[in-house]
């Protein structure tokens, strides 16, 4: 009988994610997966798995999930109190836990999603290649409620060595690296310095697709609208109102708004963990 995973609670939202759908875009297919990659990719490290295999992303905790079987976890990504059967557990770090034990995610309190890895991977069936859920777009498995079960798999790597591995705290002010995007030249002279040398706040208007940001206006020099174009991750689209979308994992494959200036990757999964009311700043 294999072992399984029982939801218990999803708390405010939940999904299974790994790292992905990359390279169908040009079939309109986006690359979704973990909005926190570096975060999925420690998890499955710690429990020593492939970096991608698939995990569960919480969002704002409140996770309650029952094991079957005795596994062996790890937790990343935004910082939780975390329960084993009742035992306080350390985040970024394996943990073992025993059958018919419950694990609970507090509220993180830095950061917004916190990652849950189990050694095998979570073995729900592949969509399009991926046991990612996409929430644009609709593919992938559902998000997660209260009765469902999840298979876990066999998918692992050499047994963990490490027993700890730190991180930095969550900043205050978020610092994102930029580039000039491909519709620089819609805007007027100066705009790359507006943009790097005040800051934005992220709104409540924010989720997995992006995030709505408030702050300085970028002008505009030419009039009228883009036709659709091609559109990444990580991607500064400026709608009319002149203050800038940022793009995350779960971003449409094309929009008709030009982009100003395209974030790193690691800044892409520093955004994932961005409250709203949080600060950001971009720098080239």
């Amino acid at each position: 009988m294999s072992t399984k995973i029982e939801v218990v609670a999803p708390g405010p939202f939940a999904t299974v994610q790994d790292l992905g759908r990359p390279g169908l875009a040009s079939l309109g297919v986006g690359r979704s997966g973990a909005a926190d990659r570096s975060s999925l990719r420690l998890g499955n490290r710690l429990a020593g798995n492939p970096e991608g295999n698939a995990a569960i992303e919480a969002t704002l905790g409140g996770l309650v999930i029952r094991f079957s079987e005795p596994a062996l976890i790890a937790v990343t990504g935004a910082v939780c109190e975390i329960r084993v059967g009742g035992r306080a557990a350390g985040m970024f770090a394996p943990i073992q836990v025993r059958s018919g034990e419950e694990v609970k995610l507090s509220v993180p309190s830095q950061g917004l999603r916190t990652y849950l890895a189990v050694r095998g991977g979570i073995d729900v069936t592949p969509v399009l290649h991926a046991r990612a859920t996409d929430t644009l777009a609709k593919l992938g498995p559902p998000a997660l409620s209260a009765g469902m079960t999840l298979p876990i798999g066999a998918r692992v790597a050499g047994y963990p060595v490490v027993d700890l591995a730190p991180q930095k705290a969550f900043p205050e002010e978020l610092v994102l690296r930029v580039t000039p995007g491909p519709r620089l030249d819609w805007f007027v002279p100066g705009t790359m310095t507006t943009l790097t040398t005040t800051s934005y706040e992220v709104t409540a208007n924010a989720d997995r697709v992006g995030l709505r940001l408030s702050g300085p206006e970028l002008t505009r020099c030419q009039d009228g609208e883009l036709a659709p174009e091609a559109c990444v991750p990580g991607a500064l689209q400026v709608p009319p109102s002149g203050v800038p979308i940022l793009f995350l994992v779960d971003h449409p494959v094309t929009g008709g708004y030009p982009v100003v200036a395209v974030v790193d990757d690691a800044g892409i999964d520093l955004a994932a963990q961005a409250r709203p009311g949080r600060r950001i700043r971009f720098t080239r």
